[in-house]
């Protein structure tokens, strides 16, 4: 997958040293790091583990995070390495309830799945993507304290040899998860509560059951759940209530129990990791403290009841890195920062609510809920509009396709737009998969720039205002013109039955303009000069007045 920056400027020198420390490289610091370098950024990263982990607590990437990671050009090797699931089988005490399969007709989307794939691989295809950009991760590298000033970051750095080293930056991203040293230091308070304590397992199991679902298993009196890996007859198996110094080795356990609820023999052998934690329901109440920032579990920790954790941080990165490179080579002010908590932070809050549901759900480890679910998902089965209803409303929570930033201050609503400000553009790209048009947005969608898409036809002030956009603004802006005849406009974007205006609800001259994260910011029915100002004003005065084009009305 090609990477079109355009010709985005190189970030002010600093003698070659980084302009972002990134600490912490599991998945969310290796996204921060590639979508920093990738927009021509010098990233150091750094983690204080002696190398990569050998062990997986994430297994889940959902479908909005497969988007991303089609934009950052690395979501083949995640796919290949990983086994798409698209279904939840639900059994209790012995008998299978019900199979929800994937449904996201409401929700449209190039990767209609979830791919199940250890941590430790993702972050393998990470590294390597952050290697090709010329960004090496420094192990045994760890943050040991750190001050600030309004003209950059000073950290102090601790090998595992014990030399120290004071390294000045002007950002630095703390990526350091629950136990973060970079929250600490900015005594961001992590405000929460403690939770249940889980066993997870990841082990060979014989079971007739085939590897094509995520699998809940009621035993009558607590609740199980088994997550296929790409390799046969391998599994992640989690235990919501873990017997302690109960006798008989973990295989045995999990065996006893998932025979009893799936009324069948299941062997377990010997697991190659366990874990027994006890999670928590926490999270800061910002995100950011002068040039520092944290995301992923540095700034929130919850249940891993629906596998939302390394989504959610992978989306932080994402949305943190865009605006940082954007303030970093001059094209916006730093008020475009305050915008990362306040979109970030209302998401983490909802993701508490929903994993704290999620885990009630999970559990269920009263007796009434065993003889009671029989019931319950036999009407889910047999009503068909019903069982639809669940599919989709369980899996658009867990899929990240319905988060939106309606309200955030980059988002200028439009009554005669057709597209609603703030939702994702790929769901527009993959209305029509294999069509020109939606092919061509999907490309443009891995642009490091923001996007203005402009429908062809429309009056000549509308022509000649993306013209003057991509001009002026040419550097951070990716202007394209949808359908119309060659030379219509700037970047023909290919649209032959008008199938991609359709999509984006374009009338002839109506325009969107789309964020690098690929959320819509703005639109409307006809684009000017003055329009377009107002729809990139919250950038600040760097992005509309260094820049300014000649001639703009």
């Amino acid at each position: 997958m090609s990477d079109r920056t355009g010709d985005a400027a190189r970030p002010r020198t600093r003698n070659g040293a980084a302009e972002v420390l990134v600490v912490g490289a599991g998945p969310v610091g290796l996204t921060a790091a590639h979508e920093l370098a990738r927009r021509g950024l010098r990233v150091r990263l750094i983690d204080g583990a002696e190398g990569p982990a050998r062990t997986s607590r994430a297994v889940a990437v959902h479908p909005r995070t497969l988007e991303t990671f089609d934009q950052m050009g690395v979501v083949a090797p995640v796919i290949e390495a990983g086994r798409r699931n698209r279904a939840f089988t639900m059994f209790a005490r012995g008998r299978k309830l019900v199979r929800l399969d994937a449904d996201y007709a409401s929700m449209p989307t190039r990767y209609p799945y979830t791919v199940i794939i250890e941590q430790t691989r993702t972050e393998a295809v990470l590294r390597e993507a952050v290697a090709r950009l010329g960004v090496r991760v420094e192990w045994g590298v760890r943050l040991t304290g750190l001050s600030q000033d309004p003209a950059g970051v000073r950290a102090r750095l601790e090998r595992a040899d014990g030399t120290r080293e004071e390294y000045e930056v002007p950002w630095l991203i703390g990526c350091d998860g629950g136990h973060s040293t970079v929250r600490k230091q900015l005594e961001l308070p992590l405000l929460g509560e403690s939770s249940e304590t889980w066993e997870l397992a990841d082990a060979p199991v014989v079971t007739g059951l085939a590897q094509d679902s995520i699998y809940w298993v009621h035993t009558g009196r607590q609740a199980m759940m088994m997550v296929p890996y790409s390799r046969e007859g391998h599994w992640r198996l989690l235990d919501t209530a873990p017997a302690g110094d109960a006798a008989g080795g973990v295989a045995s356990r999990f065996g006893t129990k998932l025979s009893a609820g799936l009324g069948q023999s299941v062997r377990v052998g010997e697991p190659q990791w366990t874990s027994v934690f006890t999670f928590q329901q926490r999270m800061v109440p910002r995100m950011h403290e002068g040039r520092c920032f944290v995301a992923g579990d540095a700034a929130h920790v919850h249940s891993p009841a629906s596998g939302q954790g390394m989504n959610t941080g992978v989306q932080e990165a994402y949305n943190l890195a865009w605006k940082l490179a954007q303030v970093e080579q001059g094209w916006a002010g730093r008020e475009l920062l305050d915008t990362y908590g306040e979109e970030r932070v209302p998401v983490g809050k909802a993701l508490l609510g929903s994993t704290r549901t999620a885990t009630f759900l999970v559990q269920f480890k009263n007796v009434m809920a065993g003889l009671m679910l029989p019931v319950v998902m036999g009407v889910v089965r047999n009503v068909p509009p019903l069982r639809r209803a669940i599919q989709r409303k369980v899996l658009g929570g867990m899929s990240g396709l319905r988060l939106a930033y309606p309200d955030s201050s980059l988002t200028l609503p439009d009554p005669g737009s057709g597209t609603p400000a703030g939702s994702r553009a790929s769901a527009a790209a993959a209305r029509f998969p294999g069509h020109p048009g939606a092919d061509a947005l999907q490309e443009e969608l891995r642009d490091t720039r923001w996007s203005l898409l402009c429908a062809a036809g429309g009056p000549d002030a509308a022509a000649a205002a993306s013209a003057e956009a991509a001009a002026g603004y040419g550097a951070w802006l990716s202007v394209r013109t949808v359908g119309g005849e060659p030379g219509a406009g700037p970047g023909a974007l290919p649209d032959p039955d008008g199938r991609l205006r359709r999509a984006l609800g374009l009338v002839p001259g109506g325009w969107v303009l789309i964020r690098p994260d690929g959320y819509f910011a703005a639109g409307g029915a006809s684009l000017t000069g003055a329009i377009l100002r107002r729809a990139v004003a919250p950038l600040g005065a760097e992005a509309v007045r260094v820049r300014e084009p000649a001639g703009v009305v």
